[in-house]
């Protein structure tokens, strides 16, 4: 893979188709849809899928915890290099009388494991395009984790392989299926038109400080098994997201999500971006601990700004997205709580009424409203003609009691059985890899860049 010592542009462009092709020969190599992809057939006669997993460290349980929810998804296999991993992931699904065969090299268990008709891929980013290639390349449908790579070459080639194969491909963008998002596109942005013009978006995810994440010493691995898959260190094996080699450092583990509905949202990716960060708070990363970054969108309605940061030194106000209008502002979150629309003050009274007749929207109580201060003296009366009136808050009326990964896996699954379409395929989230992986060229080259038309196409 790409080596640690190339430029933040090299890690953006990746390696060269011709360098790809090597390293893969030496390895042994519902509500509302973005994109249109044909339903696959059914993967067998009845309505059992046989899955493994590939990676079943911090976020790999967490999706196979997720899918011990949905009816009709059986694990066969998990393969992961960390003998402690292994036993953790099959000891819990023997807790659920699921018996599974554990591997170490994936290779082994495509070549053991004929009747697997899914593989969820939850490796660290620079090896997902290996892993998701070599599924799909076996036959299987494959789920793998956002980002699609850290390499937008590699990313590339998982797109060609779905095409290739046939299989299906979805990237763990799971806000795509989140009704609470596709109902806030559908009905409040695009049918009723709630927000007016749009002009600005915002989205941040502030994470507290924390320390670099430790394991069991008695399960470390030795150093020929760390040299074997490339990390050189158990601290870098536990701690990829940090360095350049293996991920794309915070923008892209947790500014993905979110710099991903900027594009949905506004129906096409950016013209443009600058942003600013750096190694400001940890030592011996190789990543920034804070970016913030400004896109610029051409929209049919006229130009938006769209600012998005993210920190690693303080969980202020946590993560959410906002789009905001002439009219109104829609802010929106996994977190329910911070779900609201807000109508501008200026709106006549009652403006958004008929909305909450046909059930699009549910008023805000009296209490949890802005109130207009009361103007008290002379020097009130004055300053409070420059102020904008409150903005009016309603809520969302969207049930959604699952789990967010919950929801997106199921819609993998359910077009696994032919019974849908996936929520994000592979086109989709090259886009969004595209567009979070320039974030780092942009902050190391301190200037705007400007994208072209095909550099989101494959």
């Amino acid at each position: 893979m790409t080596s640690e010592k190339k430029t933040q542009s090299d890690t953006r462009r990746g390696l060269s188709r011709r360098d790809f092709l090597t390293t893969t020969a030496a390895a042994g190599a519902g509500f509302w849809l973005t994109s249109p992809l044909r339903a696959a057939e059914p993967a067998s006669k009845n309505d059992e899928l046989r899955v493994a997993i590939i990676g079943a460290g911090t976020q790999g349980m967490v999706l196979l915890e997720n899918c011990l929810k949905i009816p009709g998804v059986r694990f066969v296999a998990v393969c992961d290099i960390w003998p402690y991993s292994q036993r953790y992931a099959s000891r819990r699904l023997k807790a659920y009388k699921q018996e599974v065969a554990t591997y170490e090299d994936y290779r082994e268990m495509l070549d053991k494991e004929k009747a697997l008709d899914a593989v969820i891929v939850a490796t660290p980013d620079w090896m997902h395009a290996e892993h998701s290639i070599a599924c799909l390349q076996a036959g299987k449908h494959v789920y793998c984790e956002k980002e699609m790579s850290n390499s937008l070459e590699l990313a590339k080639q998982m797109v060609l392989t779905a095409r290739q194969t046939g299989k299906l491909l979805q990237i763990g963008h799971q806000r795509r299926s989140n009704p609470r998002y596709t109902y806030s596109l559908e009905k409040i942005i695009r049918d009723a038109k709630l927000l007016g013009r749009i002009t600005t978006a915002y989205g941040q995810w502030n994470r507290a400080k924390a320390e670099d994440t430790g394991w069991p010493k008695e399960y470390e691995l030795d150093e020929a098994a760390l040299k074997k898959y490339g990390y050189g260190t158990m601290h870098r094996f536990r701690n990829w997201r940090w360095y350049r080699k293996y991920g794309g450092g915070p923008i892209e583990d947790l500014g993905s999500h979110q710099i991903d509905i900027f594009n949905w949202f506004l129906g096409t990716p950016p013209k443009s971006v600058i942003a600013s960060g750096g190694m400001d708070y940890y030592k011996g990363h190789e990543w920034y601990d804070n970016v913030m970054a400004i896109y610029e969108y051409d929209t049919p309605a006229g130009v938006v700004r769209a600012f998005y940061q993210v920190l690693t030194t303080t969980s202020a106000r946590g993560y959410y997205e906002t789009f905001m209008g002439d009219e109104g502002t829609l802010q929106i979150s996994e977190d329910a709580r911070k779900c609201r629309v807000f109508a501008e003050g200026h709106l006549p009274l009652g403006a958004w009424d008929e909305w909450a007749k046909k059930g699009y929207l549910i008023k805000l109580p009296v209490e949890e409203q802005e109130q207009k201060p009361e103007a008290k003296g002379e020097m009130d009366a004055i300053t409070s003609v420059y102020k904008s009136p409150p903005q009016i808050g309603w809520l969302l009326p969207v049930e959604f009691e699952k789990s967010f990964h919950q929801a997106h896996l199921e819609n993998f699954f359910d077009t696994v059985r032919g019974k849908a379409k996936l929520n994000c395929p592979p086109e989709v989230a090259y886009e969004t890899a595209v567009t979070v992986l320039t974030v780092n060229d942009a902050v190391a080259a301190g200037k705007r860049i400007d994208f072209k038309p095909e550099e989101f196409k494959v």
